[in-house]
């Protein structure tokens, strides 16, 4: 006797029209972000995405709108129900086209979050850094040492190591590497990005 085939991993999916509004969703979409087709259809699909990987996202979909790739694919941060949590997902999006060249509709898929392998809940958006807090990170994320980025910042040497050791203790890490490595992780800093920019969202 056949043992039964595996089932499926559960995909949800979408289609956004060209300006990235979500106009049709199955239930496993709805379900995973927990809405209603009233609740999520109209919507831009960037509400449903973590602003650290908004920017770059937006950019393959323009290329997807150019004709400059048929499909691609992608690992993303999707918000979950009420912005309290995320998860890494793959998402696969292609171009639908109809009768003229030009694109007229994205059917975007990704796993749900229970069949996503390596799903990972990341941190809740937080306003943890100051202002001060946020340029200093972005000035080690470029590679700027503590003089030239406490004359930019017209601070002290003496202020720039105190605001990194609050860094360092907020994210709970023990050096200037793994505070970017662990920023990025958290979706503090935004990918794809240079210079390097902080979320506005995790700023008070």
């Amino acid at each position: 006797m056949l043992s039964p085939a595996p089932a499926a991993p559960a995909l949800c999916m979408a289609s956004l029209d060209k300006t990235l509004t979500i106009q049709q969703a199955n239930q496993e979409f709805f379900r995973q972000f927990s809405g209603s087709s009233e609740d999520i259809c109209g919507r831009n699909f960037r509400d449903v995405v973590h602003p650290s990987v908004q920017q770059p996202l937006v950019r393959q979909f323009s290329n997807l709108l150019e004709g400059k790739h048929q499909r691609f694919v992608t690992p993303v941060i999707a918000v979950g129900p009420g912005e309290e949590s995320a998860f890494t997902v793959p998402l696969t999006a292609v171009a639908v086209r109809g009768g003229l060249p030009d694109t007229t509709a994205i059917l975007v898929m990704m796993p749900t979050a229970g069949d996503a392998e390596g799903t990972r809940v990341v941190t809740k958006r937080k306003a943890i850094l100051s202002a001060m807090d946020a340029r200093i990170l972005e000035g080690i994320a470029a590679g700027v040492s503590t003089v030239p980025l406490a004359s930019s910042l017209y601070l002290s040497r003496q202020g720039v190591e105190y605001h990194v050791t609050c860094l360092l203790r907020k994210l709970k890490v023990p050096n200037r590497a793994a505070l970017v490595s662990r920023a990025y992780s958290m979706g503090v800093l935004k990918v794809g990005t240079w210079p390097p920019e902080i979320v506005d969202d995790f700023v008070k």
